[in-house]
This record gives structure tokens, sequence and C-alpha cells, in this order.
């Protein structure tokens, strides 16, 4: 059986997102580690967290997915900003630790005018230092529409921060809209497309995959999300996924524009798929 989830509110804690992601059949979630579009984090409760890591363990969850800001852009043009951004990176990872062995996604970044290498270049260094203390978690760059100056758009960017970094605590979150969005035609060619991920990235690093329908023709570099079936991916692309031999294991993670009811009926099609 796959590991299904979607993208939970952490305002009730730990063991409350265990809890709702039980009653609605998930078996893994997602969860910004503080407000997606600001700065401000929940406050640490270590017994929340050991209440929370015990019930995934007895009730079989795959690695969750948590998910840094969406205001953390670690290649900012602006220094004080992209400090600010690298000191919240390590302050996360440092809170995931009482939740070891989970995964903790971001949006690689916008270089905003800097181009591409110096944007790299900056990624990887807050990286490093992040990653210095090994906490027992893995960071992952997600794949990007490539909008604007994004980085991670493109599979071989990706690749040179992993090289950069150089860390077994590195991988991948491959999101199906980006990447559509992004040129990759994973409605027509998966196989392809996956062959060329493990050429240039390696599918080893990949982690975590975040299902979402796209609004958008592909290579539009928009990133619009839609539901499982109402964009332009369709559910035979995501039955694809589901069974794919080289994806099993991997959290799936929802992303659709949904509340708990929609995502519940998402995650009961998922597993109808999985089980065709």
């Amino acid at each position: 059986m796959g590991f299904f989830g979607c993208h939970l509110s952490s305002s009730g804690g730990n063991l409350k997102m265990v809890e709702t992601a039980l009653s609605i059949g998930a078996n893994t979630f997602a969860f910004f580690t503080r407000n997606p579009r600001g700065s401000r984090a929940r406050p640490e409760d270590p017994q929340d967290a050991a209440a929370a890591y015990s019930l995934m363990k007895e009730s079989g969850f795959g690695p969750l997915v948590a998910h840094g800001s969406y205001t953390m852009n670690l290649c900012t043009k602006d220094p004080e900003s992209r400090a600010f951004a690298a000191e919240i990176l390590e302050q996360d990872l440092r809170r995931m630790a009482a939740l070891p062995g989970n995964y903790y996604n971001f949006h690689p970044g916008s270089h905003v005018g800097q181009g591409v290498e110096t944007g790299i270049q900056q990624i990887v260094d807050a990286l490093r230092s992040a990653l210095a203390p090994k906490y027992p978690v893995t960071v992952l760059l997600e794949t990007m529409a490539g909008k604007g100056s994004e980085i991670g758009g493109v599979f071989s960017q990706l690749r040179a921060i992993l090289d950069g970094v150089d860390s077994d605590a590195l991988g991948v979150c491959l999101d199906t809209c980006h990447v559509w969005d992004g040129g990759y035609d994973i409605v027509h060619d998966l196989d392809g497309v996956l062959t060329e991920f493990d050429r240039i990235i390696g599918l080893k690093r990949l982690k975590a995959i975040h299902l979402n329908d796209s609004k958008n023709e592909k290579h539009s570099r928009k990133d619009r999300h839609a539901c499982l079936g109402e964009g332009l991916l369709g559910l035979e692309t995501f039955r694809k996924i589901v069974r794919h031999p080289q994806l099993q294991g991997i959290p799936m993670i929802l992303e659709t524009p949904n509340e708990l009811p929609g995502y519940q009926r998402e995650i009961s099609v998922l597993r109808m798929l999985e089980a065709e």
C-alpha cells in the first residue's frame, strides 16, 4: 500500500495532525514548519512531538514531508534577507529533529536577476551550513515550474545544487504540476521523464512526490494547481504514477486546491487507482 497524504494545518500541534491524517485515510502528510507566507513558527512542544511520533510508528506511517516557508529565499539579492532565510532554514532543521527520520522540503529560491550560477552557489552555501549539525532529517529540493527567476525548473539546476552540497542528507521532491508546467511530459512519456531524472539526478535521490493536476499547458511555467482529474494531466497520469514500479514506497502528498473532505476523496481515488 502506498503512502498518500495531504497538507494539514499545524495549528493544533503534531499529534492533532497525525490524528487528522488517520481520519481521512492518509498514512503520511505535509505541514508548514511556520507561517507559509511569513516567518512566525509555532512554539516547540517536545511531549506533543513524542506522542505524534509514537502514533505514526504504531499506525505504519510513511515519512512526513514538512514544507519550508514560501518566503524563505536562500538566493535573494538582499544580503540581510538572504541571511535571515538561511537562519530560518537552520532553525527548521533543528526543530525537525523532534520528529526524526522525516523530510523537509523547500523551494530552492529565485535569484532575482543575479543569475542562475550565483543563485545556485548561494543556495549551496546555506545548505552546507544548515546540514552541518547532521540533524536526523533529509532535506528535499522541490522541482519548480521555472517561472520568473526560479531555480529548479530544470533537473540540471537541482543536480548542480546536489553536487555543490555533496551530502547524502539531500534529496528531491518531484511536483507533478511543476514538472509539467516546466516542460516535462509526464502525461505521454512518464517513463522518459523518469529516465531523464535518473540520468541527471538519480532516482535514489527522489524521496517524495507532490501530486497535483495542472490548469496549464505543458511548458507554460505558470504553476497553477488543479484537483486530480480536473486539469491537463488527468487521472490516467496519476494511475501510472501510483502504480509505477520505480516509485513504490515514496510518500505522495496532495497539494490540490481542497479542504479536508476533498483530500479524503482524492486519497480514496488514489487508493482505487493503485489497486486497478
